[in-house]
């Protein structure tokens, strides 16, 4: 993101998680830091009170798919409908694709309805053969003004990024910056899926 203030936008993927989500969320408000969660759809079917806490306590929740699928691994009509079905999920024009993979054509369609959001700063949390310490030092060395910060609140991510996230707040917040969410739009009724494949 653009800007020359202290300012970072933490990004969480694949939630909402019941064992993890709200650690996540109390970490954060600790600090009075905002986050943008990219949510799948059926972790928001089963946890729709958490959905509802994000957004009480200001935080945006966005796209990342009904289900946790490569774009890759998909083909187009039915990738579009899984798009579309989260989204009205989290009222939500933003979208983060699922390990970060689309089909060029996946991407060109999906601009028209959605502004995707991807990172520059990936923590790399869920990566077991990474120690805490490594996972924290990818934030630190590689954050700067603007930075969209990516972690994880899922359970193959937690002992990596509930390490992380604390050091982070409190490490950054003494540098005097702080958190903001990405705003999104409501979301739009996408149409015309019938005619592209």
């Amino acid at each position: 993101m653009p800007t020359k203030e202290k300012v970072l936008y933490l990004t969480f993927d694949d939630g909402p998680i019941e064992d993890v989500t709200p650690w996540v969320l109390d970490q954060l408000a600790i600090y009075n830091a905002k986050a943008t969660f990219f949510c799948v759809g059926e972790n928001v079917r089963r946890n729709p009170e958490i959905l509802d806490r994000m957004r009480r306590e200001g935080h945006t929740t966005a796209n990342h798919k009904d289900k946790h699928i490569s774009g890759w691994a998909s083909e187009n009509v039915p990738y579009f409908h899984s798009v579309r079905k989260c989204a009205h999920l989290v009222d939500s024009d933003l979208f983060r694709p699922p390990y970060g993979l689309m089909k060029p054509k996946q991407a060109q369609f999906l601009l028209r309805h959605y502004r995707i959001v991807m990172w520059d700063v990936l923590s790399a949390d869920f990566d077991s053969n990474i120690d805490e310490e490594q996972c924290l030092n990818n934030v630190l060395k590689n954050s700067r003004e603007g930075s969209i910060i990516v972690m994880h609140d899922s359970l193959k991510a937690r002992k990596n990024m509930q390490y992380t996230l604390p050091r982070v707040l409190e490490h950054f917040t003494s540098l005097g910056f702080s958190f903001a969410k990405i705003e999104a739009h409501k979301q739009k009724t996408v149409s015309g899926l019938k005619q592209i494949a």
